[in-house]
């Protein structure tokens, strides 16, 4: 097994490195008939390509899909939708001379330690740049999802402990950050200048929300839909953590407080973030992933060579302070791609 495939009847299979020609992938068990082109998936990508805003790397890439197969006259035919992205900008000679030095935070040391050899130019597959395929894909599931009347929306919700509203009406592409809180947005460039001008990096928290989802989805036990989303989100390198709901807040109330009460027109709050026993509940969907900072500083850091030699290195390069707002449409396309297949799942039911 190499990891590198995600779903059971949705099924996506993604390639490529950041230093290397390009990268793409596979879509298995997409129904037909759902309207699809490139300019569909290219927006969705649009939202994650590097240079934009003021957190973002100056790496430059226009991310321009191209369909290689599984689509006929603007609808997909039911068989492999395959996609490739080239890689523009690599600069791979800005890696040489850490090409024996394990970076702090990367995972270098990890990828030696398991396969005895690794891609020093950029992390090669444990790069961030490998979420593109994700994104295409995860443009390809929303398509179906708005088929069944399920939309999603993400936002970014803190940023450097500053923390945000979400706001499901908010246009959170009208600001650099992604964000449905504008009363923030001053307070988080202030914050990122200050980073910035420090060599370091900044985590926050995504919010990720899908609204009409119908009651009945997730598979027990081992496959209830909150661990499926969990999976999802926590196999986006930068995620450190993922809540359902409450989340980590319902192991600080009392039952009679995180309970969600119900009547006869439903439930009177979603403090379970639309998930019961692992089958949605028919509310709306909620999830929170925290994104941990950017691991590549302009700052010494102690680390070790791959000869064990103590060292100290400073990073430097075009790189990201924050994987916010990049991460995103990232995590957005994650819980399509679990909602997509665990709808087809429950669908094979009959």
């Amino acid at each position: 097994m190499s990891g590198d495939s995600f779903g059971r009847i949705f099924k996506v299979t993604t390639f490529g490195e950041s230093h290397g020609p390009g990268l793409g992938g596979i879509v298995e068990g997409c129904p037909s008939g759902i309207d699809l082109d490139e300019d569909v998936i290219q927006k969705e990508l649009d939202k994650r390509k590097p240079g934009q805003g003021p957190a973002s790397t100056k790496r430059k890439e226009s991310d321009k899909v191209r369909i290689l197969s599984g689509i006929f006259e603007g609808k997909t035919t039911g068989t492999a939708i395959g996609f490739y992205i080239p890689n523009e900008d690599q600069r791979s000679r800005d890696y040489s001379r850490i090409k024996d030095v394990f970076r702090p935070g990367h995972g270098d040391i990890t990828y030696n330690a398991k396969y005895g050899v690794r891609d020093y130019r950029g992390g090669g597959r444990s790069s961030g740049r490998e979420t593109v395929s994700r994104v295409a894909a995860g443009a390809i599931a929303q398509e179906f999802l708005k088929t069944q009347g399920i939309t999603l929306k993400a936002c970014c919700v803190e940023l450097g402990g500053i923390r945000a509203g979400f706001n499901a009406d908010a246009d959170i592409y009208d600001n650099p950050y992604a964000c449905a809180d504008p009363e923030v947005v001053p307070q988080w460039d202030k914050l990122v200048k200050e980073v910035r001008k420090n060599g370091d990096s900044l985590g926050g928290i995504v919010e990720v929300r899908a609204y009409n989802v119908p009651a009945g989805l997730g598979e027990p036990v081992f496959d209830k839909l909150d661990a499926r989303i969990a999976c999802a989100l926590m196999s986006v390198g930068a995620v450190k953590g993922v809540e359902i709901g409450n989340g980590f807040e319902a192991a600080r109330l009392r039952g009679s407080e995180n309970n969600d009460s119900m009547v006869k027109g439903g439930f009177l709050s979603n403090n379970a973030g639309g998930i019961l026993a692992g089958i949605s509940s028919g509310q709306t969907i909620i999830a929170r992933a925290a994104v941990k900072p950017i691991p590549s500083i302009a700052r010494d850091q102690q680390t070790v060579s791959v000869n064990g030699e103590e060292i100290k290195i400073n990073i430097g390069g075009r790189h990201d302070i924050s994987a916010i707002p990049r991460i995103v449409p990232v995590l957005k396309a994650m819980l399509a791609l679990v909602l997509t297949d665990m709808f087809l799942i429950q669908r094979s039911r009959g």
